[in-house]
């Protein structure tokens, strides 16, 4: 049985995707995204499941900066969760003058809050599950949750289906230290932090080296390094697979140019394909290849 490392704790939608990734493997809530993954970094998980980026608030910034600093993990798998929140009080209920949760997820429901509990005072945690645990104590009289939060605490349902943005969506990231990838299925992500020197340009330069190959970008977010100011590393994810001959081909380009970190290839959990276009095909990237070392021989021109 493999030891699952999750952002926690229990009632997480974390947990969740954890479940959905690693169904009856041993899964351990850890407080934080950090602590998650130090455990895989420490070997006391096999992998961790953390939350990546979310369709209304974006990127989650602990875990670009957790995969980016420490020893490298890789993500091998992802999930995607379409994200409807519950609403726990205390049975019996009462007036809720507070309603807590993590910030992500109460930046989801503020319509809702303002609609339904008017009174109420949103107050920041440091996860939806440990909003729930805040109101057993006594120290919240609302917790914004996932829905699983309901099966660990003896809290009651005020209400569920809860988002202002209905099709709202998280994914969220399996990683693990490196070693064999997933297979390329033809519908694949790859990820990589890029540290560049700050000069005029820099960005431009590397996504050119996407761009020229038809590389298609579908994330790319900026974090400062925290070591100078005003210097940033760019995480950036792409269709295809690093087995693929273009991929290999952009990430050595890139590599020449920037400190490079491989943070995965994975299955897109949306199942779409890479999008390929004329002359930037992996035949075409490995006939170019073939004629080039024929040339060195002698044997073709």
């Amino acid at each position: 049985m493999l030891r699952i490392a999750y952002f926690g704790p229990q009632g997480t939608f974390t947990e969740q995707a954890a479940r959905a990734l690693a169904p009856g493997e041993d899964l351990t809530p850890y407080e934080t995204v950090r602590l998650a993954l130090a455990a895989v970094r420490e070997g006391a998980a096999d992998a961790a499941c953390v939350p990546i980026e979310n369709s209304v608030e974006g990127v989650v910034p602990t875990t670009l900066d957790g995969l980016s600093d420490g020893d490298p993990l890789v993500a091998v798998a992802e999930k995607i969760l379409p994200i409807h929140f519950s609403v726990l009080t205390r049975p019996g209920g009462g007036e809720v003058k507070t309603v807590a949760s993590h910030p992500h997820a109460l930046a989801q429901v503020r319509e809702w809050i303002e609609a339904n509990l008017p009174g109420a005072r949103p107050v920041a945690s440091s996860s939806t599950a440990g909003a729930a645990v805040g109101v057993v104590d006594g120290d919240f009289d609302a917790a914004v949750c996932a829905p699983v939060a309901a099966e660990h605490y003896p809290l009651a349902v005020l209400a569920t289906g809860v988002a202002d943005v209905r099709d709202a969506q998280t994914r969220f990231l399996m990683v693990r230290r490196p070693g064999e990838l997933p297979a390329p299925t033809g519908a694949d992500r790859t990820s990589i932090v890029a540290a560049a020197v700050n000069r005029t340009g820099t960005l431009a330069e590397l996504l050119a080296e996407l761009a020229v190959r038809r590389i298609n970008l579908t994330r790319l977010d900026a974090r400062p390094t925290r070591n100078n100011f005003g210097e940033y590393r760019f995480f950036i994810d792409f269709e295809g697979h690093v087995a693929e001959p273009r991929i290999v081909d952009a990430m050595a380009a890139l590599r020449r140019r920037c400190h490079l970190r491989f943070l995965g290839s994975h299955p897109r959990a949306d199942q779409v394909a890479a999008s390929v276009e004329p002359g930037a095909a992996n035949q075409d990237f490995l006939d170019a290849r073939a004629w080039a070392e024929a040339v060195v021989k002698g044997e073709g021109a």
